[in-house]
């Protein structure tokens, strides 16, 4: 099996403003909710089977009228979100398990990544089924500082050597369930823990990168919103001229 597990359990604080306190996953570009666009890319792709959706609690009946409404028959189970983000994704992990043998290939991705192409999914799907898991980055283009205060850079990397680890990241189902069952142990509130890479990488495991594209963007600030608009127009221009639009 599969599984596309869509986590979009917050509300999307450091987007709002003024008296707009729709979550970002909601926002409509092209007259469609973001999450839906982001569901559609799973919907369509051959090869996921199921999908499950973990959301903020406020709106779990409205996403269930999207996922009907919008005709995402893939949806296997909708769950409410954690704490944190990778609270809600061990939510849906749990839900998934209960259903789906702990082999399956589960790709974990964010609710507000619209943009990603059918080829990196496929990727995904390759990478984890060979070596266990699959971390989707795209190579640095400017000079990344690593730095303890804000202030001085204390470290600063060959920019050839630097990578942003995007989504979706993919793992084998029980594989990924073990390792946030260690982690909760020592860490439950997942402090420092900002997506699954990071959590693998904390526990020693070892990961696999494959090629992003890149224009796969996280919806997070309101300039994030008006390029999602150009890059879905872009795309959808693209695909009526019959051209590859992969980057």
């Amino acid at each position: 099996m599969n599984i596309a597990i869509i986590f979009a359990g917050g509300t999307g604080q450091r987007l709002k403003s003024g008296q707009d306190s729709t979550p970002k996953q909601f926002l409509k570009i092209h007259n469609k909710p973001i999450i839906i666009h982001t569901l559609e890319l799973f919907q369509e792709h051959p090869q996921i089977d199921k999908i499950y959706i973990a959301i903020h609690p406020d709106y779990y009946d409205y996403m269930g009228e999207l996922v009907k409404h919008y005709y995402i028959t893939k949806t296997a189970g909708i769950v409410n979100g954690g704490e944190t983000g990778q609270g809600s994704i061990y939510n849906a992990l749990k839900l998934a398990q209960s259903q789906n043998p702990d082999d399956s290939i589960v790709l974990i991705h964010d609710g507000v990544r619209p943009n990603i192409t059918p080829e990196v999914i496929t990727q995904n799907i390759e990478c984890a089924t060979k070596n266990g898991n699959a971390i989707t980055s795209t190579s640095c283009f400017e000079t990344i500082l690593i730095s303890e205060n804000g202030i001085n850079p204390k470290y600063v990397p060959y920019r050839k050597h630097t990578y942003s680890a995007q989504a979706p990241q993919s793992f084998r189902l029980g594989e990924i369930i073990e390792a946030h069952e260690q982690t909760r142990k020592i860490n439950p509130n997942y402090t420092d823990i900002v997506d699954s890479c990071t959590l693998y990488k904390t526990l020693g495991k070892e990961t696999y990168m494959i090629k992003g594209n890149r224009g796969n963007i996280k919806i997070t600030t309101i300039e994030d919103l008006y390029i999602l608009r150009a890059l879905i127009r872009y795309r959808e221009d693209l695909e009526a001229l019959g051209i590859d639009g992969k980057e």
